[in-house]
Parts: C-alpha cells; structure tokens; sequence
C-alpha cells in the first residue's frame, strides 16, 4: 500500500488516457504546419537553459512540486518555452496536487498533440508541443470537469504571460 501515492503520481490509469485522447480527437502526429520550429540539437541547447533542453528536447521530468508555475495563480497564458506557442490559458488551470502544473484542456486542440509513450512499464498519452514537437508533459483520464483530463505538464517546458 505504501507505493500506491507513488503510483498514482506516475499515472497507473494511463492506458486510459489513450481512449480520452482518441475521443477527444486531438492530433496523434506531428502536425504540418506553416510556422513549424525546427531546429537541431546544437541550436536548440544554445537557446535553452539546460533544464528546458532536458525536458522539451530529451523528454525529461522535473521535480514535482519545484516549479514556480505551479503556484502562479494569475490572468493569463502559458506559452511553450522552445517555441513560445500558447499552449494553457490560466482559465483551465486546476491544482491537481501532484506536484506539476495540470489544466483540463489546451488553448486549441491544435496546439497540442499527443503520442503513445509506453517508458516506465506502462502506457501513458505524452503531450507535445505542436509548433516545435518539445515534450510538455503527459495526459490522464483523472482531471475536473468539464472535460475529465488532466494535462500534467512541466513547468520547465511553459512560460507564463499575465494578460
């Protein structure tokens, strides 16, 4: 029993999230798009701190509970950090208690895309930014309503901007 907080931090359930993806119709590829960021490993460590490179670019977690977005509780948009796409409103922010930054749902469906991530022994339903492709963070089935999902994301991976 004492492993079950744990578990459930990591997101035993995931397989679930892949079924809340498909029925909420949000992109499983790497969308085209006309202002698609690419850049190579090199240009993207040079704009990057190392942390923001760890995670958006090496798929990497921070700490729960370390980030200072976690407690940013004012008007406005959270933006991807490599690409500065909008990704979160502050309208769809929730406090989860699991340490990361979590909302019910992006800005646009677009804005997003999801791809199965099977690491850790299980299956979980990994969000990428759809501009540049940087890992965010990881969706479950878990959230509030009006939606039923939590986008846990990396504070690392977003900037915030008051409205």
């Amino acid at each position: 029993m004492k492993f079950l907080p744990f578990l459930a931090l990591l997101g035993i359930g995931g397989c679930m999230s892949q079924v809340a993806a498909q029925s909420h119709d949000f992109p499983t590829s790497s969308p085209k798009r006309d202002d698609k960021v690419i850049k190579t490993d090199a240009e993207w460590q040079k704009i990057l701190t190392p942390e923001q490179y760890r995670i958006l670019r090496k798929k990497g977690t921070e700490a729960a509970f370390c980030s200072p977005l976690l407690e940013q509780h004012g008007v406005g948009v959270f933006h991807c950090a490599g690409c500065d796409l909008p990704l979160f409103s502050t309208d769809t922010k929730f406090d989860s208690g699991t340490g990361w930054p979590s909302f019910f749902q992006p800005i646009t469906k677009d804005a997003i895309w999801l791809q199965e991530d099977r690491s850790l022994g299980m299956i979980r339903s990994e969000v990428l930014c759809a501009r540049c492709d940087g890992h965010l963070g990881h969706l479950f089935t878990d959230g509030p309503k009006p939606t039923g999902l939590r986008f846990c994301m990396n504070g690392e991976s977003l900037k915030f901007r008051k409205k």
